[in-house]
């Protein structure tokens, strides 16, 4: 048994994989920087007020995000940490930088010999606005800096003459112009979204590959505002051709970093090609939930050895996974009011005993009962596994049914996306390659 100690240096979101290495019987301390999230994971994991005086108990150091409040950060503490001898899962100044620089991120791509799509970096709106009108085409708007947060602001364009992508860059410049520092216009590509997620171990990356699918709008159907994920449905291959063609090109430079932990990429593939859209250098939210639902073979033992620079033995469910999250009014928005009316310390209540795929966000334990914690609104993931996509599906959705807390409400059709077809296509490309 090892001693973890898991850091939330912003919001608390890595409760539910500190929960579960404490159930194999681990010792772990979760600290927590935000005021707001300080009672997330009470009565399912212990608790520190002072990581850095834990950190010669810890055998290994886990940090959840890139951001330490509003700047990045963890990327830097993790090196440091490194040198000084820690074991640590995080990443360095440079893959911080791929998330919130997108210019930098699209360098890294093309210096390393992959496709991307055709991007420009404005800090000026009426630039934006220019372009578009003296290149007509769908484009899709990315805000920079902090404000990429609001995930409400991405924006993906529908006429061909981009005059949508005029219109919201007007309407962003009168309403955000104050706190967006600047935004990607980046051509917009027709085909199927899937991430490849590799966990790499200073060296080299982890094999299974994790290959996954996000359902970012808020309504089934993909409708409404964009949302950090509403679920996420995913299976595990070899080295194909989707991965040697992005995540393996970078191989070297992560070495080089000496990265340790999650990475993502997330494309857009059709029959011309495989192109990158963006990173995410550290887990992702609730896509870890379900790849640690999916590990068959320790979840506690998998960190240690992957921050000692060691290859896990990583044995993972060989079908499929689905992960739903299940919200709260007034998720995504903030709206304090509410929030109190409706959602804070609401109980989740459920109807058997069992509490397979059922998986913490913000949420608590009081006296053995289940009640929603923070101010997000996110108390719940739930999640099912199966030989086929629908067969997670139905089982995922079987485990929601069990689960009673007033108002609820959560995404109906994660998952169906494969079914009708992007499954089926990217076997026709032939970017599936070899399976497990």
């Amino acid at each position: 048994m090892a001693n973890f100690l898991f850091c939330s240096l912003d919001a608390a979101l890595i409760g539910d994989i500190a929960w579960q290495v404490t159930e194999e019987g681990h010792d772990v301390r979760y600290y927590i920087e935000a005021d707001s999230d300080q009672e997330i994971a009470d009565g399912f994991v212990p608790k520190t007020d002072d990581w850095r005086s834990d950190l010669d108990w810890a055998d290994v150091v886990i940090f959840d995000d890139i951001w330490v409040g509003s700047d990045i950060g963890t990327g830097e503490i993790a090196q440091e940490l490194r040198a000084e001898g820690h074991a640590v899962v995080g990443g360095t100044p440079n893959t911080d930088t791929l998330e919130e620089d997108r210019g930098y991120a699209m360098e890294v791509l093309e210096d390393h010999g992959v496709n991307t799509i055709e991007h420009h970096v404005f800090e000026d709106f009426d630039a934006g606005i220019q372009h578009v009108k003296e290149n007509p085409a769908p484009y899709v708007i990315k805000p920079l800096g902090e404000v990429q947060n609001v995930k409400r602001l991405l924006y993906v364009g529908n006429e061909d003459d981009g005059s949508d992508i005029v219109d919201v860059l007007k309407a962003y410049k009168k309403a955000w112009g104050h706190r967006m520092k600047g935004f990607q216009l980046q051509r917009k590509v027709e085909g199927v979204e899937i991430a490849v997620c590799g966990f790499f171990n200073g060296e080299s990356f982890v094999e299974p590959i994790n290959f996954n699918f996000e359902h970012k709008k808020l309504f089934p159907g993909n409708i409404g505002p964009s949302t950090g994920e509403m679920g996420t449905s995913m299976f595990w291959a070899g080295r194909n051709e989707l991965f040697a063609e992005t995540l393996g090109k970078v191989e070297g430079w992560l070495a080089d970093e000496g990265y340790v932990g999650s990475i993502d990429i997330n494309c857009i593939v059709n029959e011309d090609g495989i192109y990158p859209l963006e990173f995410t250098p550290r887990f992702g939210y609730p896509t870890i939930t379900l790849q640690e639902e999916s590990f068959e073979s320790e979840t506690g033992q998998f960190f240690l050895d992957l921050a000692n620079g060691r290859d896990p033995e990583l044995a993972v469910h060989r079908g499929y996974q689905v992960a739903v999250r299940v919200v709260l009014p007034p998720f995504p928005f903030d709206d304090e009011e509410t929030y109190d009316e409706n959602s804070r310390n609401a109980a989740v209540v459920f109807e058997s005993d069992s509490r397979d795929g059922i998986h913490i966000e913000d949420a608590k334990r009081v006296d053995g009962q289940w009640r929603v914690a923070g101010e997000s609104g996110m108390p719940l993931v739930v999640t099912g596994k199966g030989e086929t996509m629908q067969g997670a599906r139905e089982q995922a959705y079987e485990r929601i049914d069990d689960i009673l807390i007033p108002n609820r409400y959560y995404r109906d059709d994660i998952g169906e996306r494969w079914i009708d077809g992007d499954g089926d296509r990217l076997q026709a490309w032939g970017y599936l390659g070899p399976a497990l």
